[in-house]
């Protein structure tokens, strides 16, 4: 660390090595991905309609803090790779309910495999109670952001993707 005048350099700021271990990990779980033809975005909305099966679009947005067209395009690139169907509400004409196929059943469930191994080779180096402690600080970080827990805020951002 640089110590000069008490000034810390980047490798003791822990903005800095959020965003450093964020990047890599980001970067490792995307390479993880490549074989089951989704994106680390498609993840979460697919986790959300999962644990929510009947999820409408409208709540869905508002879970991921995006536009309803926002969540449109997404569905759409969802249903095109065969994970996620639209049905018809039978309680509001209105609505649609998302809900996922047996191919997007599929994907959770290898998911979980790939997504417990990413978590053992991000933190490899930390023991169980490290990882817990780590775990519970970096919740509290969130929840003092208004961060929606188990959805990713980089949906807010993203530009729906071209083919």
């Amino acid at each position: 660390m640089d110590h000069v005048a008490g000034h810390r350099g980047p490798s003791g700021r822990v903005g800095f090595l959020l965003s450093q271990v964020g990047a890599l990990a980001a970067a490792q779980f995307a390479d993880r991905l490549t074989g089951l033809g989704v994106q680390p975005g498609d993840v979460g909305i697919l986790r959300l309609i999962a644990a929510e099966e009947g999820l409408s679009q409208q709540t869905l947005a508002g879970k991921l803090g995006v536009g309803p067209s926002r969540v449109v395009a997404l569905i759409d690139e969802l249903e095109q790779k065969g994970l996620v169907v639209r049905e018809r509400s039978t309680k509001d004409r209105r609505t649609y309910e998302l809900r996922l196929t047996g191919a997007g059943r599929d994907v959770m469930t290898r998911m979980r495999e790939i997504g417990s191994a990413h978590e053992e080779g991000v933190v490899h180096a930390l023991n169980a109670s490290e990882r817990r402690m780590l775990a519970d600080l970096l919740l509290k970080v969130a929840e003092s952001h208004g961060l929606t827990p188990d959805a990713h805020p980089g949906h807010r951002s993203e530009r729906p993707r071209s083919y």
